[in-house]
Parts: C-alpha cells; structure tokens; sequence
C-alpha cells in the first residue's frame, strides 16, 4: 500500500544520468564555467611542473643570472592564476552542490504533499525525514566531489601526464605501467561502499523514527519507568550505524594504500630509470626535476580520482533511495478532466459503501447513509465500529472498493481532490497546532485572512478571551503541538481554524471526548456555534453530546444496525438504547436539545 521499493540496485550509469537528467543539468552554465576554471587550474599546475626545468636547467646548472627574473616571475604569475581559478571553480561548485540539495528537497516535500493517507501510514516518518537530509546530502557531497574530481583532478592529473610525456617518453610509459593494475580492487571497493551506504541510511531512517517516537512519548516513558528500555534501544540501533560506518570508513580507507604503495613504485621507478639515464647523459637534469615534480603533483589527483568511484557510489546509493521515493505514485489523485465542486446545499450520501484499508477483511460493508443539507447526523458505536473511517471517506482520505460518496449528488471521486478539501472542515480529538503564534495556527487553510477575521473565528470559538490573556496575544508562540495550552484551548483555536475557513460541511471527530467538564461545556457551546447552517456528522463518544442531531446512525462492525433521532432509537430499545442505557444508567432521560437554527 504505497509502500516505498526497497532492493534491487539501479545501474550506476543509469542513476548518474538520472541525477544529470533531473538535478545538474539545468545549471550547465554555471558548471561551464567551472570546466573552464578548472581547465585553468589543470595549466597552471602543469605549467608549475614545466618550469623546473627551466629552474634547474638555467639556473642551477647554467647559473644564468638573466633568467632569475623571467622564471621567478612566471612562478608567480602561474600559481596566482591557479589560485583565483581555483576560487572561481569551488564556488561554482558549491552553488550548484547546494542548488541541487535544495531543488531535491522542495521537489521531495511537493511530492510528499501530494501522497495519500494510505502512503503515510504505511512509510515511517522517520525514514522519509532521514531521505530529506541524510540522503539528499550525501548525494550533494557525490555531485560535488564528481564534478571536482572528472574536472580539476582529471584535467590536472591529464595535463600533468602531458608534461611528463613531453619530457621524456621512454621514462613515463616505464612509469606508467603499474598504474592499470589499481583499476579492479578500486571498481570492487565501489561497489561494496555502495552496499554499505545503502544499509546505513536505511538505519538512520530507523534511529530518526525512533528517537522522533521517543521524544514525543517522552512523558509516557517516565511514566513507565522505560527511561532504560529505550536508553538500550537507541543503544543498539546507534551501535549498528556505528558498525556500518566503520565498514564504510574502512572501505574508503582501503583505496589510500593501494595508490600510496602504486605511487611509491611509479616514484621509485622513475628515480631509478630516470637517474640512470641522467648519470649516462640520456636526459639532462633540468628535464628528469621537471618529469619528478609533474609525477608528485600527480599523485594528488591520482588519490582523490581513486576515492572518487567510492564518494559516487556513495551518493548513487542516496539518489537511489531518493528517486524510489519520487517514483511512488499517490493511489488517490484527480481523474483527468476533473471539475472543481460546487456546494449548493451541501448534502452528503454515503450509498452501498464498501472500504478495506488492507487484507481481507472490510471495514466497512454496503454502508448507506445520508447527512441532509444544514442537518446533524451522528455516529455512534463501540470503538472499532467504522465510524472515523466514514468520515475519512467524504473528503476522499480514501477510496472506496464499492458504492458512491456524493456530496450534492456529485460522486466525489468524479471532482477535484483541493475542491473538496475546500469544501470541508474537520475538528478531531487529535489537534494538529504548529509550532506558531495563534494568529498563524487560526489562520492556517486561509491564507491572507485579516487580523479581524482571525479574531471574529476566535470569538466565535470562545477563544479570543483566554487568548488575549497569553504574553503575548495572537502573536504568542504555541511551541510544538500546542504543547503551551491546555487541551479544551488547543481545541478552541481548532474550532476557531475551521470557523475561518467557513466550509459548507463539517466534520467533528470526537471533538470534546479528551476534555474536562469545564473545558468541554465551552467547546461544546463553541461548536454548536460553529454547526450553524453547515451539514454536520458528528462522532462521540459521550452520547449526551448528540442527543440532539437530526440523525443517529449506530455502527457495529462496520455495518449501520439503526437509524433515527434520539427518541425514536430510544424507544426501539435496540442496539443504541443499550449504548445509552451503559452511559446513563443512573440518570433520568434526557430530551434532546432543540437544535440551533
């Protein structure tokens, strides 16, 4: 059920032109640039090796005092000019580096906001947050040093082997010889830094998950007494990324010695083949430093060009796990063609309705309903029953397996989802508040609302008195979840946010059932001002707060077993008289509320 793919490796050639394709290429301006730039820095690191000949030849041995100037000043001029290109280069490349970080994260975050329910329940926080920054990057890290390392590190690495060439052909293809054999165990070690790669941010995605689990739990947990438990579970899993880690470090570490024994046999041998040739006048001195010094500049890009495939392989494994998260499709989405809706009156069916969020077994079955235009239909039932799952139907959180949802008569899978959403408002026992001032959290779902209308919704919610009693008024910072209000405050300013909005149909979702006496005397007083000419279905618990809808639907097992007002369902004696009967057994009837008009 939209579950993320996991296994199966894409091809490394097939990944990097897919992060070319979709991420590097739009900045190939910028990156020209910085070819061009490292091109520069190629020359003048090549140039540096060239000039000892001149510097041995002419002045140590020739002691030519005409040439102290020209040569001194070609050295100079040559690593200034390195020097700037060098700067050009690194910042361009570090523009793009983070340019592509922050394009794969807004594109990661649009796609994210387009999922259904049905993905989220199903993929762990965690993991998708750990794709937000551990992978993403790891994957600028891969772009970057793969730039740098095809560009400048290539390009030095090319024009130093010129020089050597140039300066003495027998003696670099002597050199040259061991070089080919780095090759295999180099590939090898890639692949096995992809593997690892992949392991460790799937186990950051777990340790993420977690300690996000943990730290919101925390007050159950002291409660408990698991303070050790979860001490040892983050223990062991930190323990696991630190194994991964050190098999990653150890596989980047192993390509070090393999290039620093290969360089030290390409250096010898040159010393060896070379000074022999220089004793027995076969090469002057000045070319044998020149062909030395452009073999030591090149063991540097030859390094950083060898750790390059494991940095790739790195960042492949990241692009990876990030394009099979952009590759899973949201199962609920506008069908082509699709209208917004239009709400004349606002009346909601439920007709022949079928759902199961997964297995065999339904969780709701043919279920018929209807919520008359400006009435109050009530659900009510044992917990399990299918209750919230119907309202998680009407603004189409779900699709359904059989039957019609239809507000107004229009089938809701036939309009645009972002017009349905418009078209309902949801208050539910689990408030959603962001770590904002009241006036932001009032505010969310209307952009651009007014001071004025953000405080008549509070008004209306029977907020703005406690809310103007905080420090700092509307513009007072909530902090995570609400977590500086009580709960019947948090719940208000829930009811103040679907106030603003003004949406036809409203769905209250055990809206009161968390609450204290006092606390839910105000939030009821505030949602019954709220229902005022809107279509309402209403869950609780509490059945004292629905003895009043229009409309009681009873629900067992995810089937309706009864329908009716209050009275009516009373005097049935059936499945809702006994619900009332275990709330109210000690209390006399009580008569429905006159519902406000």
């Amino acid at each position: 059920m939209n579950e993320i793919a996991t296994g199966g490796h894409g091809s490394s050639v097939g990944l990097a032109r897919r992060l070319w394709r979709e991420y590097v290429r739009a900045y190939w301006g910028r990156l020209a640039l910085a070819v061009l730039s490292m091109g520069v820095v190629a020359a003048a690191t090549a140039a540096s090796a060239w000039l000892m000949k001149p510097v041995v030849n002419e002045i140590f041995v020739a002691r030519n005092p005409d040439m102290l100037l020209w040569v001194g000043g070609a050295v100079l001029a040559t690593f200034t000019i390195k020097g700037i290109a060098s700067y050009v280069q690194s910042a361009l490349i570090s523009h793009v580096g983070l340019r592509v970080v922050a394009d794969a994260q807004n594109r990661l975050f649009a796609h994210l906001a387009q999922m259904d329910l049905a993905f989220f329940q199903a993929n762990a926080t965690g993991g998708l947050i750990s794709r937000f920054t551990n992978d993403i990057n790891t994957m600028r890290g891969a772009v970057a040093n793969a730039l740098v390392g095809f560009g400048k590190d290539a390009l030095s690495l090319v024009g130093l082997v010129v020089v050597m060439f140039l300066q003495d052909l027998q003696l670099a293809i002597f050199c040259f010889v061991v070089f080919p054999i780095a090759v295999f165990p180099i590939v090898r070690l890639g692949r096995r830094m992809r593997d690892v790669t992949a392991g460790t941010q799937a186990e950051l995605g777990q340790f993420t998950t977690l300690l996000e689990q943990t730290i919101q739990g925390i007050r159950l947990v002291k409660a408990y007494g698991m303070e050790a438990y979860e001490t040892t579970r983050i223990q062991r899993l930190v323990e696991r990324i630190f194994g991964l880690s050190m098999r990653s470090a150890r596989v980047r570490a192993a390509s070090s010695p393999i290039m620093e024994t290969l360089g030290g046999v390409a250096v010898a041998m040159g010393i060896f083949y070379g000074g022999w040739r220089v004793i027995h006048g076969g090469m002057d001195a000045g070319a044998f430093f020149s062909f030395i010094t452009a073999l030591f500049l090149a063991y540097e890009p030859m390094k950083k060009i060898a750790n390059l495939n494991a940095s790739l392989q790195e960042g492949l494994a990241s692009a990876e796990r990030l394009f099979a998260l952009l590759d899973v499709q949201p199962r609920i989405q506008d069908k082509p063609g699709a209208q917004p809706l239009v709400v004349k009156r606002g009346a909601v069916r439920l007709d022949g309705v079928s759902f199961r969020y997964g297995g065999d077994r339904l969780a709701l079955t043919n279920v018929t309903l209807e919520a008359p235009a400006g009435q109050t239909v009530a659900l009510v039932g044992h917990s399990g029953a299918g209750k919230s799952t119907i309202l998680n139907l009407i603004p189409r959180f779900f699709d359904i397996e059989a039957g019609a949802v239809t507000i107004d008569g229009t089938d809701v899978r036939d309009v645009t989802m972002a017009s349905i959403f418009q078209a309902v408002g949801l208050v539910s026992q689990e408030i959603t508040l962001f770590d904002d001032t009241v006036r932001a959290n009032i505010a969310y779902g209307k952009p651009g609302a007014t001071d004025a209308e953000i405080e008549a919704a509070a008004r209306d919610a029977g907020a703005d008195t406690f809310v103007r009693e905080l420090p700092e008024g509307y513009s007072t910072i909530v902090g995570e979840q609400g977590v500086k209000l009580s709960g019947g405050q948090r719940q208000r300013l829930a009811i103040a946010r679907a106030m603003l909005k003004r949406a036809p149909i409203l769905l209250l979702d055990e809206a009161t059932s968390s609450l204290d006496t006092e606390s839910e005397r105000h939030v009821q007083a505030a949602l019954d001002t709220l229902k005022r000419g809107r279509t309402t279905l209403v869950i609780a618990h509490r059945l004292s707060t629905v003895i009043g809808a229009d409309i009681i639907y009873v629900i067992e097992g995810g089937r309706i077993v009864e329908s009716g007002s209050h009275r009516e369902l009373l005097a049935r004696g059936g499945a809702y008289a006994r619900l009332y009967a275990l709330q109210f057994a000690a209390e006399p009837v009580a008569e429905p509320a006159v519902p406000a008009s």
